[in-house]
């Protein structure tokens, strides 16, 4: 079983920044396409920024020259950098990975998603 884990959500003011963290666990294998996705209240969950064919990455509009995501393949770990809050950041932020496991009979390759770090922009 392959699990998500984020951290590093947080209460910032306007302006700030946090940085956002997804560790994958697991008998993993692989580790190919992995996002961040966020979902505010009464809105759908939409794609905040992902790597794409191996190293390309693809941000929201709404983001773009504000967040950065990086990885290391080392630790199986995505990282969500975040400046230059906006009140309209606010959400709950999931991190997304599409992850090639052992299984007892080979391997699997499943969609996985994190449980969910809240991050508040607010003065």
């Amino acid at each position: 079983q392959v699990q998500l884990v984020e951290s590093g959500g947080g209460l910032v003011q306007p302006g700030g920044s946090l940085r956002l963290s997804c560790a994958a666990s697991g008998r993993i294998i692989s580790i190919n396409a992995v996002g961040w996705y966020r979902q505010a209240p009464g809105k759908e969950r939409e794609l905040v920024a992902e790597f794409i064919n191996g190293g390309s990455t693809n941000y929201a509009d709404s983001v773009k020259g504000r967040f950065t995501i990086s990885r290391d393949n080392t630790k199986n770990t995505v990282f969500l950098q975040m400046n230059s809050l906006k009140p309209e950041d606010t959400a709950v932020y999931y991190c997304n990975a599409q992850v090639v496991s052992r299984t007892t009979y080979g391997r699997a390759q499943g969609n996985y998603w994190g449980q969910g770090t809240q991050v508040t922009v607010s003065s």
